[in-house]
């Protein structure tokens, strides 16, 4: 976006729906580096963050040579009462297996610091990835959640993800597909499949996504994003 590396660099899932596809890369040396994002409407596996209206991100991140990173993310998201914001952290372990291989491992704490104190809005997951050859395989587990209830304890809600990227020709434009199931009824459904497909060049993003909710619609946005070494 990922949510969730795509959430981070082009606004994890926003703007490029790779979902959970690494929120880092092995890093050469250690290394600070910031991200900026617009794009048109904040998709989250496909849900809407700021009910169908653009969003403006940013982030800054810090890798290791070592694999080691952590980081916090920022946009405006509007999907519960007096929400104006989400702020993210995270950190985790990314690297090579071996020349085919590679993994991503971490703990994301998602914060709605000024949603209505009533819509418990804070949650945090535990996720995992493996590429290998523009694939990617995910999964993000339900860690804590501020509302209490059925579905919001550890482990109650699993969201797992299949994604495929390539080249198109030899300009650097880029097709990513996307495939998500999520199961538990934290997020108020048993089961939610979202799926979808986008396309980048040079920053920018144009995308299409849907889920399978009654009465969801298709939503196509763009986006453009950067990333700067400080």
């Amino acid at each position: 976006m990922d949510m969730l590396r795509l959430k981070k660099t082009i606004a994890i899932s926003a703007i490029a729906l790779m979902g959970a596809t690494s929120l880092t890369s092995t890093a050469v040396h250690a290394e600070v580096t910031a991200n900026a994002a617009a794009t048109s409407n904040y998709l989250w596996r496909g849900q809407e963050q700021t009910g169908g209206d653009a969003a403006i991100s940013g982030g800054i991140d810090y890798a290791d040579e070592s694999g080691f990173y952590v980081g916090t993310w920022a946009s405006n998201a509007s999907w519960a009462d007096e929400m104006t914001y989400e702020l993210d952290v995270y950190a985790g372990f990314g690297g090579d297996i071996n020349d085919t291989f590679s993994y991503d491992v971490g703990y994301i704490y998602y914060a709605y610091p000024d949603a209505a104190s009533e819509a418990d809005a804070d949650f945090s997951e535990i996720y995992g990835s493996i590429s290998a050859e523009g694939f990617t395989f995910g999964a993000a587990l339900l860690a804590t959640s501020a509302a209490d209830g059925d579905g919001t304890d550890f482990g109650d809600s699993l969201y797992l993800n299949a994604d495929y990227s390539f080249a198109v020709g030899s300009n650097g434009t880029e097709v990513a597909l996307h495939l998500g199931h999520y199961s538990g009824d934290f997020i108020g459904d048993d089961n939610i499949i979202d799926y979808g497909i986008s396309v980048s060049k040079d920053g920018f993003t144009f995308g299409v996504s849907d889920t399978d909710m009654d009465e969801s619609d298709v939503k196509v946005y763009v986006g453009y994003a950067v990333d700067f070494t400080l």
